[in-house]
């Protein structure tokens, strides 16, 4: 970074379902530079059978990221990006009125099927164009109208993660387009609050506030805050706070037409649009609609990603086995290829716990030969994505009527060359592999175009491209991946594309 004049500084907080970290951002007026300043766990917290983010050690790690920032000089702005769905409530004093619950927690079971009883799932599909997943935003509220009603009625507004924290560091109370977007209760085409949704499910209409496109800046940090930890005021900015979509923002093409797996504990393939598809096709293939910078229109499947690998590491520990993804990956690539396959989505696998014992009773319960230690369990994880990862892909390129050359791979999951080329492998594709820090490069690259530092998001991609290092993985195997896709949708079920 020596010799460069860095006149811009930016904070981009990232926070993940693990981990949260501050990364300083400097632009040169060519390339965007990055470097991280604070890095902190994100432990869910089990109390009295209820799993809740600890937001005020979150908040306390953002102060603390503020205070080191300042050895770096005048910080001219920040952003803040989160996991999607999960909220807290206010009361009319601006008060939390409990730790916003983690979408992990049990609460929402059975609650889709409970929506269904007050909206069709047609009309609620076609108004939300929005995945059908029990951890949303509108089956966690309404979980709480049918369980803890006076909670609800106690609140003043909802407010989303990343606009939480916004509202903590400026007292202002907003949403942000692509974070709303996350909650299926916002009308995908109207790109506002679904008023029909929201009636239909009995939720107060006065809990939802104003919403703003991706990259407003939204206020100045806080006197108090400003005082407390003796910074300066800078700009806050509301960049695009769904995780997903500022690393969208990082794509390194100047295609229109591009497919783009932003891998990490969860894994999202797509494509980027100018409008919604909602249709009878998406929605029997329950893809999503999200709204992202530029109210571009983001066409995709949720896929439970590298949590399979995360949460199998974490049991192999409490066993006193303790591996590096690294270590991991190394004996994968020795295991036997193609033994047995898991639908990643299956729901067995969303809680928490021994997910490498769930994955043996999968694998009995659908007849296939059963892992029999660590290295077969991440062989089957890896391969399961890959090949899950083709079927999306299918099912996008059937509804958008169009054929795609290359995988934009994003996000922390190519750090794993094996994931990387089996994707390549599996969807018959070249994987453009980078950057591994996307969604940071898009937080910033959104606060620059806040300000008029970049022009748009093109040129905010072809700067960021610029500035990473990029890896290319072509197929290989063509024929035994073949195979094995045949086998796989058998025993994961996978119906036939749908003639509509």
């Amino acid at each position: 970074m020596e010799n460069k004049n860095l006149d811009k500084k930016l904070l981009a907080f990232d926070f993940g379902a693990s981990s949260g970290r501050a990364m300083l951002g400097t632009f040169d007026g060519n390339k965007i530079y990055i470097e991280e300043i604070h890095r902190f766990s994100n432990d869910p917290v089990i109390v009295g059978g209820t799993m809740y983010w600890d937001v005020l050690r979150l908040f306390f790690e953002i102060k603390q990221s503020l205070v080191k920032s300042k050895r770096y000089g005048k910080i001219d702005s920040i952003g803040i990006d989160t996991w999607g769905v999960d909220f807290a409530l206010l009361d009319e004093y601006g008060q939390l009125l409990e730790n916003p619950i983690h979408y992990r927690d049990g609460r929402t079971a059975g609650m889709i099927e409970k929506s269904f009883e007050k909206i069709s799932k047609d009309e609620f599909y076609e108004i939300t164009g929005n995945q059908f997943m029990e951890i949303n935003t509108a089956f966690q509220l309404l979980s709480l109208k049918e369980n803890r009603l006076h909670l609800l009625e106690r609140a003043d507004v909802m407010l989303l993660m990343p606009d939480l924290f916004n509202y903590m560091l400026t007292g202002k109370k907003v949403t942000e387009n692509s974070i709303a977007s996350t909650t299926q209760l916002f009308d995908a085409k109207n790109r506002n609050w679904s008023d029909k949704v929201i009636k239909s499910l009995g939720l107060p209409e006065n809990l939802f506030t104003e919403i703003v496109p991706s990259g407003t800046i939204i206020g100045k940090l806080s006197e108090d805050i400003s005082e407390e930890l003796k910074i300066d005021m800078f700009d806050v900015i509301a960049v695009s706070g769904h995780d997903t979509q500022s690393a969208l923002v990082s794509v390194p093409t100047q295609e229109e037409d591009f497919i783009f797996l932003s891998c990490g504990t969860w894994s999202l393939l797509g494509t980027e649009l100018n409008d919604p598809i909602i249709n009878e096709k998406s929605n029997s293939y329950n893809i999503t609609n999200e709204s992202g910078y530029e109210e571009k229109a983001s066409f995709l499947k949720n896929i439970i990603g590298l949590w399979l690998i995360q949460e199998s590491k974490r049991q192999w520990e409490r066993e006193g086995k303790v591996y590096s993804f690294g270590e991991l990956e190394e004996m994968a690539q020795n295991a036997e290829p193609f033994r047995s396959f898991i639908d990643p989505d299956d729901p067995v696998f969303t809680p928490s716990g021994n997910i490498p014992e769930r994955i043996r009773e999968y694998c009995i319960k659908t007849n296939q030969p059963v892992p029999r230690n660590e290295a077969e369990i991440v062989r089957c994880i890896n391969e399961s994505l890959a090949l899950k990862y083709r079927v999306a892909l299918e099912e996008i390129e059937h509804c958008t009527g169009k054929v795609y050359s290359t995988i934009y791979m994003l996000g922390g999951g190519i750090q794993s060359k094996m994931l990387s080329q089996m994707t390549a492998n599996a969807c018959r594709m070249h994987v453009s592999a980078g950057p591994v820090e996307a969604t940071v490069l898009g937080n910033i690259a959104i606060q620059l175009m806040a300000t008029g530092e970049i022009k748009n998001l093109k040129e905010a991609r072809k700067i960021i491209k610029d500035s990473q290092e990029i890896y290319r993985y072509l197929p290989k195997d063509t024929k035994l991946w073949e195979e094995a896709f045949y086998k796989f949708k058998k025993i994961i079920k996978v119906e036939e594309l749908v003639e509509c």
